[in-house]
This record gives structure tokens, sequence and C-alpha cells, in this order.
């Protein structure tokens, strides 16, 4: 990754921040998008001058085509664009959920993810080709209780990661999605809070470390991860996790 330019979104904590780390600790520029310039200006702070704060938002697609812009104007490309920014909040019956809360769900989980792969595309076609990962869920394949508005949008972004390679592949566009199962975030304090569904009721020490999605990215945006070109990857698979050294150690 040594050279290599990296757009995060939802750069500010968790995964993300995560991801910045370790790419960074790869050599990579890495670019970190978020809403919160504060923590963003801080983790760039501690990565150095190979790291760009930039804040945005995801559903608004002008602030992504920004970001890509700036990106290759401090960097001059843009190789990699890992779509991770995502939210849960409100979790809600369906009954029960407000329309426009639900709605906001959509604009960053699915959206987001679209705007991304919109902004960032014309930049890697023309480099000849790039990577674009996204953040899934096991919840894009199976219903959960109160989680209709993260279910629809992991599903959905899902579904963008196969459109991408089944329309790009051919002209060097690496797409691939990874399911990191439950992870030790902020995001799962919002889900234990709720007390709804067996999900919220999980140990703490069930959720796996955010620096093993970090890891994954990195594997993924290297040529020994091509055989999983157009697929996702799920870190509940004990084979991936053996070849990425990944143990509970």
């Amino acid at each position: 990754m040594k050279g290599k330019t990296v757009l995060i979104t939802g750069a500010s904590r968790g995964i993300g921040a995560e991801a910045a780390r370790a790419f960074a600790a790869e050599g990579a520029n890495v670019v970190l998008l978020a809403r919160s310039r504060g923590s963003l200006e801080a983790l760039a702070g501690e990565i150095g001058e190979r790291a760009l704060a930039l804040a945005g938002d995801v559903s608004r697609f002008e602030d992504m085509e920004a970001a890509v812009a700036r990106t290759v104007e401090r960097f001059g490309a843009l190789d990699v664009l890992v779509n991770n920014a995502g939210v849960i909040e409100p979790i809600a019956h369906m009954a029960e959920a407000d329309p426009k809360a639900w709605g906001q769900v959509i604009d960053i989980n699915l959206k987001g993810v679209f705007f991304g792969m919109r902004a960032a595309l014309p930049v890697m076609l023309e480099a000849g080709g790039g990577t674009v990962l996204t953040v899934s869920s096991g919840a894009a394949h199976g219903p959960v209780e109160a989680w209709s508005h993260y279910c629809a949008s992991k599903a959905g972004a899902a579904m963008l990661t196969r459109c991408l390679d089944k329309e790009y592949r051919e002209r060097g566009i690496r797409a691939m999605g990874l399911s990191p199962g439950t992870v030790a975030t902020e995001m799962q304090r919002e889900i234990r809070a709720s007390g709804i569904n067996p999900v919220s009721r999980l140990e703490w020490s069930e959720h796996i470390p955010p620096d093993w999605p970090a890891r994954a990215l990195v594997w993924m945006s290297t040529p020994d991860a091509d055989e999983f070109v157009g697929q996702e990857i799920s870190l509940r698979d004990g084979a991936i996790r053996k070849r990425l050294g990944l143990t509970d150690d």
C-alpha cells in the first residue's frame, strides 16, 4: 500500500478510524471523511502529514464529489475508496418508526455508498482501475427485529457492490464487501442501549476489536485478495480469520 491513496468515509471513530491507522501503517496516504471535524483533525494529527481530514456528509453527493476532488488535488490519485460510514439509530419497530429518521438512515447507509462510488469512479476509470470496499453486515442477508432501516440499507449496499463489479470489473475496478460481524464500537453501545433483539444482549467480550476489520480492509486492497473480487467477505469465516492471522489471543 506504500504510496497509495485511500479515502475512508465515517473515519472519525470505530472501524473507520482504525482503518485509517492500519492503511497509514502500511505507507498509504489516507483521506478521512466524516461530519465531525474535531475528531478527524485529532486523528489526522496522530497519523501525520500523509493524512488529510475533510468534513463532509456522505448523504450529500456534492460533499463526496468535493472530497474526491480534494483527494486528487492533495495526493494526485485515488486508489481505494472505503465506504464505511453507517448509522443504526433510531432503532424502532416498523409501526413506530419515524418516517423521516428512517429515511435518513437510507440516505447515509445506501445513498451514501452510491454517492461514494459515483464520485470515485470517473477518477479510478481514468487511472485504469481502483478498489472500492464497502462495509456490509449480516443484516444485509437476514431480517433483524427493529432494524428494518439498517437491514434494508445494508442489503441495498451489498447489491450496489455486485452491480459495480458486474459493470466495471473488466475496466479494473475491484469491488468487494466486508461483513465484519459484531464489532466493539460505539454503534454496539447504541444497540445495547436499545434493549431490543438478541444482538443488544450480547456480552461486550463477544464483539471483535475494530482493528480486525481494519486489517481485513487493508488486505482486501491488495492483489492477495483478488480471488474475492465481486464477493462479500465475512470475518465470521474461520478460514478468513486464519488467513489474516486474526485470533482471540
